[in-house]
């Protein structure tokens, strides 16, 4: 009986101990033979020629692990990680492109909408520049103007009311008319 959960607990340790082994960079050589290793092929190597890489968790992985490599002191070893630090930027700089588009995009969308939301406003403070000239000069014409109340009546401005209602277009336009 207790050996059941202690082969389970060594096969599931085994498993997960093999599961690195799957971060493998395949590529083909200039001889045509096909390479695998855990390190990125060497700088040479064209781009379609790199038939697989790690996942993205895994190069992180391998990025952290790089630095400590020169450490050792073999002269091989530090060339290895030389060029293990030059691949993964190469496909860094392949999708670059992708992104600045993406940002130029972003950037574009975001000055029409800010160029829409101007024009917008404009066209708001043109329409009350329009309307308070209008009642400036009905109001300077000395025309009868009347309103109508909170009961629905007509009331007919007296004289403070018009030179109230012509500063108040003359405010309008001072802030609107520009």
């Amino acid at each position: 009986m207790v050996r059941r959960p202690v082969a389970l607990l060594a096969a599931v340790l085994a498993l997960t101990l093999a599961l690195p082994v799957s971060a493998q960079w395949k590529w083909r050589d200039k001889a045509g033979q096909t390479q695998y290793s855990d390190l990125p092929p060497p700088s040479g190597v064209a781009d379609q020629d790199i038939l697989q890489r790690p996942a993205v968790g895994q190069r992180k992985a391998q990025a952290a692990a790089a630095p400590s490599a020169p450490a050792s002191g073999a002269s091989g070893v530090a060339g290895a990680s030389g060029t293990a630090n030059a691949a993964p930027p190469l496909a860094a700089k392949a999708s670059e492109p992708e992104l600045e588009a993406k940002r130029k995009k972003a950037e574009q969308e975001e000055a029409a909408k800010k160029k829409a939301e101007e024009t917008r406003q404009a066209a708001v403070r043109a329409e009350a520049c329009t309307r308070a000239q209008g009642n400036l000069r009905t109001f300077d014409a000395g025309v009868r103007v009347s309103r109508t109340n909170d009961k629905g009546e007509r009331e007919y401005l007296d004289d403070a009311a018009r030179a109230a209602e012509a500063r108040r277009s003359r405010d309008i336009i001072a802030n609107q008319c520009k």
